[in-house]
Parts: C-alpha cells; sequence; structure tokens
C-alpha cells in the first residue's frame, strides 16, 4: 500500500545525516531537533503552537485531559474513523456519543452532530478522514452555538488546506481547539517509528498540554496534575525535519495519483471515485473506492491474485464493537456507516509510484469489472 523504502532511498543522504548528528550529539530526549521541528511544523501550519508527543493516539487523550473532560462527559465522534479516535474516549471515563458520516466525503455530518448534543456533550472530535476536511464551518458553527471544544482528528489529512466561506484558508488541524496528528510511518508525513503532535492557537492550552505530556511538571519535579509521559524522540524528529520538507510535493504526488485513478474508474458503472468538496483540498491518504457490497470482497480477492493489495478501512465500525458494547452502541442506527463499511475498499497511494505500476493496477480494476 506504500513504499516507504522506495521513499526512503530518495532522500536516505540527508536522511542519513540527520540521524547520525542525534547520534553524534547525543541528546535523545527533548533535544534541538525537537525543538526545531516542533517550529518548522508550527509555521508550516501557520499555527502558535505544536506539541510534539509519543504518537497520534496520546495527542488524543492528552487534548481530551487538556480541556479538563470529566467521567460522564459526552464526546460525539464518528463512528466510521480508525479505533484509536473513540478509544481514547472510553479509556478517560467520558462517553462516546456515534454520529453519521456524509457518504461522500466519509467525514462528520452536521445535521447528525447536532442531533446528537445534549446537555452532557462537552466535545466534538471530527475526524478528516482518508485526507480530506470534514465540514468544519458548519462544526465550528454548531460548537460555538452550544459552547462545545472542538478536536480535530488530523492524522490522515496534514498538509490539506480548508477555505472557509469568507476567503479565509487554515490548514486542518490548526481550527479547532486542539488539533492532533500521527507520524505513524504510512502517513503523509511518517516517520520511522511512532511519534505524534498536537496543535493548539491557544497560549494557556499549549502550556497545559506540554505539562500533562510531560508527567504532569511545570518544572523539573514539581508535578502540578496527573499526567503521562509522551515525547517524540529525537530520532523521530529528525527524519521528520527533512520529509516536511518534501510533504507539499508528497501530497501533489498523491493528488496526480489520484486524478489517474480517476479517469481510470470514474466511467465505470457501479463504481464511485472519492469525491472533493470546495471547501477542501484532498491529501488522499488513502484512494477509497465505493462499489457494490456484492462486489466488494470479490474485488479485494481479485486484486490479491494478482498481487495488487488492497485494504478495507474500516470493516467494522467503532459502534459494532465490542469494546464499546457497555455504552449500548449496538443499537444505534447509522445506516449510512454500515453501508459504507460493506463497500469502500483502497487501493495502493503512495508517493513513489511507477506509471507500470499504475497502468497495471488501474486495468486490473478495470479487466475485473469487465467480466462481472
Amino acid at each position: 500500500m506504500v513504499d516507504l523504502m522506495a521513499q526512503y532511498e530518495r532522500i536516505k543522504p540527508s536522511i542519513d545525516a540527520a540521524i547520525q548528528s542525534v547520534i553524534t550529539n547525543a541528546q535523545f530526549i527533548n533535544g534541538p531537533e525537537v525543538i526545531t521541528f516542533q517550529e518548522e511544523l508550527s509555521d508550516y501550519l501557520g499555527v502558535k503552537h505544536v506539541i510534539p508527543c509519543a504518537n497520534g493516539t496520546d495527542a488524543l487523550q492528552i487534548a481530551m485531559m487538556g480541556l479538563g473532560l470529566q467521567p460522564g462527559d459526552e464526546v460525539i465522534t464518528p463512528s466510521f474513523t480508525y479505533i484509536a479516535t473513540t478509544e481514547v474516549i472510553a479509556l478517560l471515563g467520558l462517553t462516546p456519543v456515534f454520529v453519521e458520516v456524509d457518504a461522500e466525503t466519509f467525514c462528520m455530518d452536521p445535521i447528525s452532530l447536532a442531533k446528537a448534543i445534549t446537555s452532557k456533550t462537552k466535545a466534538i472530535v471530527p475526524v478528516h478522514l482518508y485526507g480530506q476536511a470534514a465540514n468544519m464551518e458548519e462544526i465550528i458553527r454548531i460548537a460555538d452555538a452550544h459552547n462545545l471544544y472542538v478536536i480535530e482528528d488530523n492524522a490522515q489529512a496534514i498538509g490539506c488546506d480548508y477555505y472557509f466561506s469568507s476567503g479565509e484558508v487554515s490548514k486542518t488541524g490548526t481550527i479547532g481547539h486542539i488539533g492532533c496528528t500521527s507520524f505513524f510511518p504510512s502517513k503523509n508525513l511518517g516517520c520511522f517509528g511512532d511519534g505524534g503532535a498536537m496543535m493548539t492557537n491557544d497560549d494557556e492550552l499549549a502550556s497545559t498540554l506540554r505539562m500533562i505530556a510531560n508527567h504532569g511538571q511545570s518544572k523539573r519535579y514539581y508535578h502540578d496534575q496527573v499526567g503521562c509521559n509522551s515525547r517524540l524522540d529525537s530520532v523521530q524528529a529528525a527524519v521528520l525535519r527533512i520529509k516536511l520538507q518534501h510533504l507539499d510535493s508528497y501530497n501533489e504526488a498523491r493528488q496526480q495519483l489520484a486524478a489517474f485513478y480517476d479517469h481510470a474508474f470514474q466511467s465505470i458503472p457501479n463504481v464511485k471515485v472519492p469525491a472533493r468538496k470546495a471547501y477542501s483540498t484532498h491529501v488522499y491518504h488513502q484512494y477509497t473506492l465505493q462499489v457494490l457490497p456484492e462486489l466488494r470482497d470479490r474485488l479485494h480477492n481479485y486484486l490479491s491474485d494478482r498481487e495488487i493489495p488492497s485494504m478495507i478501512y474500516y470493516p467494522v465500525p467503532a459502534h459494532r464493537q465490542r469494546m464499546f458494547s457497555a455504552f449500548g452502541s449496538n443499537s444505534i442506527e447509522l445506516p449510512i456507516t454500515d453501508n459504507l463499511t460493506e463497500r469502500v475498499i483502497s487501493l495502493p497511494m503512495h508517493t513513489e509510484m511507477k506509471q507500470d505500476q499504475r497502468d497495471y493496477i488501474a486495468s486490473s480494476v478495470q479487466s475485473f469489472f469487465n467480466q462481472i
């Protein structure tokens, strides 16, 4: 699905030098590479504060801790997402409230969101799934009307631009109270291990998030609140500094591959290529088709037989997972979400795709539907 080795080979001298520099100065934790990376990412995103941490799941957890959410508080989130988004809600004793997604963008549906708000609701977690933004202008409007926090899950959409009706443009992850991202190796901006970060324009909140991520201490050995140990190490920061320089070109390569796929598949009956909304660019963390449920698994197996990887993100939505049964989630009716789990299939999407590989994937998908 991703060719990380080919990506590494292209920037190998810079990556090797950056890693060797960390080894040489031996500042492996909170070294200068971490400080510089957070400053460079802050500049790129146009946000005041970037707080690195150990992974994207920690970022979400620390964000909820930083906002002072208490057990029993309700947090609204789409069910059609990776489990980390919803897992941390339950982990903190909060109550996940699952809502529907838009059938075209796969992102939180504002109408479903508005209907789910109660007196116990304290926060909303929109997910910019597959590389395209949720309808943030409408989500922010709803949140402001009800005095709710907004935590963006931006793990799959770093570099994505959001266009407000006023003409203002913001990077996803910088629009809500806190943005969270992951630097897992396969992400659009990925390191060579685990890593994550939080983004905010609120000075006081940034200070709180940094403190929580560092054992809750305001200064060494003085712990003001219960925190955790969640750090981005210097080697990963060094790698990310190099890759950040290429992020825009990486996303452009993904967009070019997506345009190729679109052209190849858009005329196939009963196949829906990814939608693109005017309010958002699309950075294609995944390229996800929708096909008829009775054909999806057959296509998956057909591609596998031709040694073409494909993935189903996600076969079981959060509200159908056993881990949330205590919240009565199995009784929730989310027909669009349930339908998408039977229809979606993602094709290889990465920055190093060669033309012969593109042609082979496209012709294989076409041949499958030609024989139906």
